[in-house]
């Protein structure tokens, strides 16, 4: 696997997952984890989540990264 898939993997899936437990937190008082872990949109919004960090945020922190690094 290239470097760069490495970086936005690892960069995109880190904030996916953030986004996620946020997101359970921040819905806490009106579902209680076992009623949001038994919803189906509760898993298609992790997905989403993780797929745009991944692709979406990885890849311009990954543009980011190269401009810093070739300015030095």
């Amino acid at each position: 696997m290239s470097e760069r898939w490495k970086y936005q993997i690892k960069m995109g899936g880190v904030w996916g997952l953030f986004m996620v437990v946020f997101m359970m937190l921040f819905e806490l008082k009106e579902k209680s984890f076992a009623q949001q872990f038994s919803d189906q949109n509760f898993y298609i919004r992790a997905v989403s989540f993780i797929l745009l960090g991944i692709f979406v945020l990885g890849y311009f922190n990954w543009n980011s990264k190269n401009k810093r690094e070739n300015n030095q």
